[in-house]
C-alpha cells in the first residue's frame, strides 16, 4: 500500500512529556495526507502565532517550540477506535511549566486552542522519519543495517589521528588489502559530520555515553585550539598538529603570509554549516557539554555570508547602475576570506548543500528571511531587461510560475519563481540540485526533517530527486544499482570525482535552446559532473524516503559487488556499476552520512530530533512549512 495513503492509529493522550501536558484528548485515527494537511493550516495561521507567542522569545519561536517539545516526547500507541473530529473537542485544557517551574493553567478556547490542543498530538507522529512507520517485516531490515552500522563505526578507530583528535579525511585500503594510506587533513565539514557519527554511536549503543563524551570532548578541545576567524573555520588544517594549510599536501600557511586569496584564508559557507550543525547536534544529544559547545558555537559569524546589498525591485539580480551591480544580493556567498570580504560568488542554487548554512544563519538571526526568498529553486526566466540569460542551464524552458511570499518575520515581499523540471522518462516533476548528486539534495535531511516539516516544498522534493535517481540509472543507463554523488574515484587512484544524475543521455543545446531545441537534462548545470560512478552513501541518504527501494539497493550493493564491503569499515567509497571497479577508500564525510542515515533509520530520526529540537533549527523549520512548491 502506498505510504501516503496508509493509515495511522495515534492515542491522543501523551505520557511523559518533560514541558508539556494536554488533558482530554480523545483517541484518533487520521490519514498521514490529512496530517500533512493539518501541519501547514497550523504553521500558517497567523492567529496561532499570537496565541502561542508565549511560549517562546516570539511568536515564530513559540510555534515551533511547541510543536518541537511534543515531538521530542511523543509516545505514539496504536489504537482501534473510529476517526474524531480533531477540532470539535473544546473540553482541553493546557498545562505548561513556565519560568521557574512555576505551572500555569489556560482556560479553554473553543475555536482556536481547543483545535491546536487536539491537532498537535496527532502531528507528532510526523515528526518521526518515515522508518518509524515500517511494516513489520522491516524488523529483519534494521538488524541488517545495524550490522551495517557495527562495522561502519569500526572505521573510526583507524580513521582519528592520535596527535590531534581530529578525523582524517579519508583512508585507503589499496587493492581491498591492508590499510595503506591516510589522508591526513581534515575540514571543517569533516569535524561536524565526525561529530554525528560519535552521537549516531552512542544512539545506537555502539559506545557508552561516558566513551561518546570523551570522544567529543577530545575533538572539540583541539578545536578550540585551531586558528579560526569570527568562529568559522578554514578550509583545510593539518590533522598531524592542527596547523591551517592551504591544500592537502599543500603548505604550511605560516609559509604563505596574508593577505591572499586562497584557501589559507578562505572560509567556507557550507562547510562551516556542517560543522555548525555537529556542534548542535552534540549539544542537544550530550547536554553535559553544553558549556563546551556554545564556546564554539556563539562566536560563529554567520552574517559574514549573507549579501546584505541593495536589492532591485522585481528583477533577478541588480541593474547594471545599481549599487552592487549585477549582483544576486539577498544571496548568500559562497564563502568569505578572512580580513578582506566576501567570495566572488553566491550559493544562489537552494536546493544544494550550502543550505544547511542557510538553515543556521537564519536560525542564529545573522541572515534574515531573505536569504530563503532570493534563492533560486530553478535559475529563473527574467523580470527585468538587464537579468541574466539562463537558457543555458540543464532545461530549458523551465516551467513554473512566479509566486509572491511575505516573509512572515520582516513583512517583506517576494516575487519567487516556483519552477521545475520535468523527468522525461517518468514525468516526475521535481526541483533540480546544481549538479545531480545525492547528497546535494538529501544530505540536509540527515539533520533538518525537510521530509516532515517540508511536505509541500523540500520534504516532497527530496522524495522526488531519489525517484529521479532510481529511474535514470535503472532505466536510462540500465545500471544495476543506483545512488550517484561526489565521491572517490572507482579506483585505486586516491581520486575524487563530481558524479551525479545530470541527464547528460538527454538533448543539451546549451545558451538560447527555446521550445524549439529544449535543454532536457536533470541538473542546472551541464556537465558539472560524470555518471559512471555509484557511491554507497547515496542509497543510505534515501532511507527516509525511499525505505524500502534504498534497502534493497543496499543488499543489492554487497550482493553484486562483494568487494565494495568489509567488516572492518563497512562500504568502500564508490564502485562502477559497469565494470565492478572498486575505490577502496573510505572518506570521514561519507562514511559519517551513513552512520546518521542509520541513526535515523533504526531509531525513528533520532539524529533528526537532536538538531531540530534546538532553537537554531526553528526558524528554518517554519521556512520549510511556509512553502508551497510548484511540485506540489
Amino acid at each position: 500500500m502506498p505510504r501516503a495513503f496508509r493509515r495511522i492509529n495515534l492515542m491522543g493522550t501523551i505520557q511523559g512529556l518533560n514541558r508539556w501536558s494536554i488533558q482530554k484528548i480523545e483517541p484518533v485515527t487520521i490519514s498521514e495526507r490529512k496530517l500533512h494537511s493539518a501541519l501547514g493550516q497550523l504553521l500558517l495561521t497567523a492567529n496561532l502565532r499570537e496565541l502561542l507567542g508565549e511560549y517562546g522569545n516570539s511568536p515564530i519561536d513559540g510555534i515551533a517550540g511547541l510543536l518541537l517539545a511534543y515531538w521530542r516526547n511523543a509516545v505514539l500507541q496504536s489504537s482501534s477506535l473510529p476517526r474524531q473530529n480533531l477540532c470539535s473537542h473544546n473540553e482541553v485544557r493546557w498545562t505548561a511549566c513556565g519560568p521557574g517551574g512555576k505551572m500555569k493553567r489556560l482556560k479553554s478556547r473553543a475555536s482556536s486552542l481547543g483545535c491546536v490542543a487536539a491537532i498537535i498530538p496527532i502531528l507528532s507522529i510526523l515528526f518521526v522519519s518515515p522508518s518509524a512507520l515500517a511494516e513489520d517485516d522491516d524488523i529483519g531490515h534494521n538488524a541488517v543495517l545495524y550490522s551495517i552500522a557495527v562495522d561502519t563505526w569500526k572505521f573510526y578507530a583507524a580513521d582519528v589521528d592520535p596527535n590531534t583528535n581530529l578525523p582524517m579525511d579519508n583512508l585507503t585500503w589499496a587493492a581491498g588489502g591492508p590499510l595503506s594510506g591516510k589522508g591526513q587533513y581534515t575540514s571543517a565539514s569533516n569535524i561536524g559530520v565526525y561529530l554525528w557519527a560519535v552521537v549516531a554511536a552512542h544512539d545506537l549503543n555502539l559506545i557508552s555515553r561516558s566513551t561518546a563524551d570523551s570522544l567529543v570532548s577530545a575533538t572539540l578541545n583541539e578545536v578550540a585550539a585551531l586558528d579560526r576567524y569570527q568562529g568559522l573555520l578554514y578550509q583545510w588544517y593539518d590533522t598531524t598538529n592542527g596547523h591551517k594549510i592551504r591544500n592537502p599536501g599543500d603548505i604550511d600557511c605560516a609559509a604563505d603570509p596574508p593577505p591572499h586569496t586562497d584557501n589559507c584564508d578562505f572560509l567556507s559557507a557550507v562547510d562551516n554549516g556542517w560543522y555548525a550543525s555537529g556542534l548542535i547536534v552534540v549539544r542537544r544529544a550530550l547536554p553535559e557539554l553544553r558549556r563546551q559547545v556554545d564556546a564554539l558555537l556563539q562566536p560563529m559569524n554567520f552574517g559574514l555570508f549573507y549579501d546584505s546589498g541593495y536589492q532591485h525591485p522585481g528583477c533577478n539580480v541588480n541593474a547594471p547602475t545599481d549599487p552592487s551591480p549585477n549582483q544576486p544580493t539577498g544571496q548568500m556567498y559562497g564563502g568569505y576570506y578572512a580580513n578582506q570580504g566576501p567570495a566572488g560568488y553566491h550559493n544562489g542554487a537552494l536546493y544544494s548543500d550550502p543550505r544547511i548554512a542557510m538553515y543556521i544563519g537564519m536560525g542564529l538571526h545573522q541572515m534574515p528571511g531573505d536569504v530563503w526568498w532570493r534563492s533560486w529553486r530553478v535559475l529563473p526566466p527574467k523580470q527585468c531587461d538587464t537579468d541574466p540569460d539562463f537558457s543555458w542551464i540543464g532545461q530549458w524552458p523551465v516551467q513554473g510560475y512566479w509566486h509572491t511570499y511575505t516573509d512572515f518575520q520582516s513583512g517583506k515581499k517576494f516575487n519567487v519563481w516556483e519552477g521545475h523540471y520535468e523527468d522525461l522518462g517518468t514525468s516526475t516533476i521535481f526541483v533540480p540540485t546544481w549538479a545531480g548528486g545525492m547528497f546535494e539534495g538529501l544530505m540536509a535531511n540527515l539533520v533538518m526533517p525537510e521530509t516532515t516539516f517540508g511536505p509541500r516544498s523540500f520534504g516532497l522534493n527530496d522524495l522526488r530527486w531519489a525517484q529521479v535517481q532510481v529511474q535514470y540509472a535503472t532505466q536510462s543507463l540500465h545500471y544495476p544499482v543506483w545512488g550517484m554523488s561526489p565521491s572517490s574515484t572507482s579506483d585505486d587512484s586516491g581520486g575524487y570525482g563530481g558524479f551525479g544524475v545530470e541527464g547528460l543521455l538527454f538533448p543539451y543545446f546549451g545558451g538560447g535552446a527555446d521550445s524549439s531545441h529544449p535543454n532536457l537534462g536533470l541538473s542546472q548545470c551541464h556537465g558539472c559532473a560524470a555518471e559512471d560512478t555509484i557511491s554507497p552513501h547515496a542509497s543510505f541518504l534515501a532511507l527516509p524516503v525511499l525505505p524500502q527501494q534504498a534497502y534493497a539497493n543496499i543488499v543489492n550493493l554487497r550482493t553484486l559487488y562483494p568487494d565494495v564491503y568489509s567488516p572492518d569499515g563497512g562500504f568502500y567509497d564508490a564502485v562502477n556499476p559497469v565494470t565492478g571497479s572498486i575505490g577502496h577508500r573510505r572518506l570521514v564525510l561519507d562514511q559519517s552520512m551513513i552512520m546518521a542515515a542509520l541513526d535515523n533509520a533504526i531509531t525513528h530520526g533520532a539524529m533528526q530530533r537532536h538538531f531540530a529540537s534546538d532553537p537554531v533549527a526553528r526558524i528554518g523549520l517554519l521556512y520549510l512549512a511556509h512553502e508551497k512548491m510548484s511540485i506540489h
